[in-house]
């Protein structure tokens, strides 16, 4: 996408926030991120909000990982399946690391 199909907001034209949803909570950027960057890596459409909205002050950044509605109970199978690399008894003990899933927000 080239920044002549953004809006002045920066987002495409056709966005409309009515058709994400919110799938993962993080307090840490770098989890975040890196959700965001598995769910991209397997071709969802994704975005953080709130990702910029406490630059200055870290311990205060919150973030929610939202995707389109569609794509919903998939992006939660990629997030929830384990990395082969990593998955072994220290990562099943100590949970993926990624966030919270917003089960009661649908």
């Amino acid at each position: 996408m080239t920044d002549t199909n953004l809006t002045k907001t920066g987002m495409a034209p056709d966005f409309d926030p009515e058709n994400f949803v919110s799938i993962g909570k993080y307090t840490e950027p770098v989890e975040a991120q890196m959700a965001k960057g598995v769910l991209e890596s397997a071709g969802f459409e994704c975005f953080l909000q709130g990702e910029n909205a406490n630059n200055l002050l870290g311990a205060a950044f919150r973030a929610r990982l939202m995707v389109h509605k569609k794509d919903e109970e998939a992006a939660r199978q990629v997030l929830e399946t384990p990395d082969e690399d990593t998955a072994g008894p220290e990562a099943e003990a100590e949970g993926d690391g990624l966030g919270t899933r917003d089960d009661d927000e649908h």
